[in-house]
This record gives structure tokens, C-alpha cells and sequence, in this order.
């Protein structure tokens, strides 16, 4: 299973801090809202029982696995409870490399046009801004103009339905959104508003 598409939508959910015992009714919510890519941060509470909850009820619809993922050894943690998602804040091509040789969907944190290409080299097909915020949608614009065609970007950190648009006139493949769609103490019935909001905002922005 790959990154969704641009008709899905490209929206991956970062539920930074979600418990085990929360995960099946918050992933079910997003999932009914349309989101097909769901991660859990490695530093959330006993995060690999929470991804292999995650995965054990929707890896079978949904793109699912972990964020934060420092090592080539916690890639092989992620995998061994059915995930298929890999998360990176950073370029490590150990990390990036090990995940792709495992055929694993990997998703690498970068800021430099230099971060890019080594985890390009190291096999990344998909690459996330992060924070993209910080850099902007100029930054990221200028970036995909040297990148090889078929490298989708995702910008994450401080983008959310209500600047959607300049993110996507600058050619972002899609988006990772983490508290505009959870934050620890939020119910399933409020990240299902959040998340039909904001599917509702991307499909007004890719269809005018």
C-alpha cells in the first residue's frame, strides 16, 4: 500500500500522543472522514501495542505505521506489529534505505534542497517539508523545481484547512496534520469533525 492519491485525499494523520486504548475509535473516525494514511509518533504512549492496534483493524483499508522513527531498529519494531508507514523528522539514510529495503512506505523529514537528494539517493519516493511552516510554501516550491518528477512532497507542521491553498498552488503531493486533527483528550466524535473539515477544505481547494 502506497501514499494516497491526490483523489483520496493526500491527507496523512499524525495522532501524536493517542493511547491504545483510544486508537480504534479515533483511526475509525478519521477513516469514515476519508483519510487513508494514519501515523503514530514512536513517542506517544506504548506506541507499538497502539500501531499494532491500528494496523491488526485497518491496515487492511488504510495506509497505516509510525512517525518519529530515528533507527533502522525501530524500523523493524514498526514492521514487526504489521506497519507499513515510515515516518522520519530527519534525513538518516539508514533509516530511509532499511525501510525501502523492507518494502516499506517511507516518508523522510527534510529542509535543504542537499536533505532532499541524499534521501532521494537513499531511495525515499516521498519526502515531507517539515516544518513546513517555518520554511514556507516559496521554500518548497524552489525545492521541487530541482527534485526528480516522480518524488511527491508533503508539507507538515503548520499547514491545515485554512491555508491549504498556497501549499497546493506550490505543488505539494499532500499534507500531514497532526493537532488540527488530534491532541490528546480529544473524543472520537471531535476528531471526526475535525477530520471531515478538513477533507471538505482540500476537496474545495483541488476542485475550483
Amino acid at each position: 500500500m502506497s501514499l494516497p492519491s491526490v483523489q483520496t485525499p493526500p491527507i496523512v494523520a499524525i495522532l501524536r500522543g493517542v493511547k491504545h486504548d483510544e486508537i480504534v475509535d479515533i483511526a475509525a473516525a478519521l477513516v469514515e472522514a476519508g483519510i487513508k494514511a494514519i501515523e503514530v509518533p514512536l513517542n506517544s504512549p506504548d506506541p507499538l501495542v497502539t500501531i499494532g492496534k491500528l494496523c491488526a483493524a485497518f491496515g487492511d483499508k488504510v495506509l497505516c505505521g509510525a512517525g518519529t522513527v530515528l533507527s533502522p531498529e525501530a524500523v523493524d519494531q514498526v514492521a514487526g506489529v504489521g506497519g507499513k508507514l515510515i515516518v522520519t523528522p530527519n534525513i538518516d539514510a539508514s533509516v530511509i534505505s532499511h525501510a525501502v529495503a523492507r518494502g516499506l512506505t517511507v516518508m523522510p523529514g527534510f529542509a535543504t534542497p542537499t536533505e532532499a537528494f541524499v534521501a532521494v539517493k537513499a531511495g525515499a519516493k516521498a519526502l515531507k517539508l517539515y516544518p513546513a511552516g517555518t520554511y514556507g510554501f516559496g521554500h518548497i516550491k524552489a525545492v521541487r523545481d530541482v527534485l526528480p518528477k516522480d518524488i511527491a512532497v508533503y508539507a507538515v507542521g503548520g499547514v491545515g484547512a485554512a491555508n491549504l491553498k498556497p501549499w497546493i498552488e506550490a505543488g505539494v503531493a499532500g499534507i500531514g496534520v497532526g493537532g488540527e486533527l488530534y491532541r490528546p483528550g480529544y473524543t472520537a466524535e471531535e476528531v471526526s469533525q475535525r477530520a471531515k473539515a478538513l477533507v471538505a477544505a482540500w476537496a474545495d481547494q483541488t476542485t475550483r
